[in-house]
């Protein structure tokens, strides 16, 4: 069979509208990912993009918008005990899990809800 699939090239989160900034507040400012311009004929549809290593979160503005309460992304942290501290500093609710395979995690919620997973290895 051929491969087909090469990699991930990003992930998209849908968000409300009229909140890409809370979206700058969240993933910018508190995650530390950088903002990187969408390409200017899906500027109109609003939202915003982030570079996270060498994929891309892009945040999509959906009018009748729904949290993702199971399905989320899973982002592979340095210091993720630090970084626990920084979100429950920030006001976000942590919830623990078990390990998985020698990497230690947990799950915080985005500003609009969607559920996000912080993963380090070992």
């Amino acid at each position: 069979m051929t491969k087909f699939l090469t990699g991930i090239d990003h992930i998209q989160l849908a968000a409300p509208p009229n909140s890409e900034e809370q979206a700058r507040q969240f993933y910018g400012k508190l995650l530390g990912m950088k903002e990187i311009p969408k390409p200017e004929n899906l500027q109109a549809r609003g939202g915003c993009w982030f570079q996270c290593g060498a994929q891309e979160i892009h945040i999509g503005i959906q009018t009748d918008f729904t949290p993702a309460k199971k399905a989320h992304p899973g982002f592979t942290v340095h210091a993720l005990n630090v970084l626990k501290s920084h979100l429950e500093t920030a006001g976000y609710e942590i919830t623990e899990e078990p390990p998985i395979d020698g990497r230690g995690r947990f799950f915080t919620h985005d500003p609009f809800g969607n559920r996000i997973e912080f993963l380090e290895f070992d």
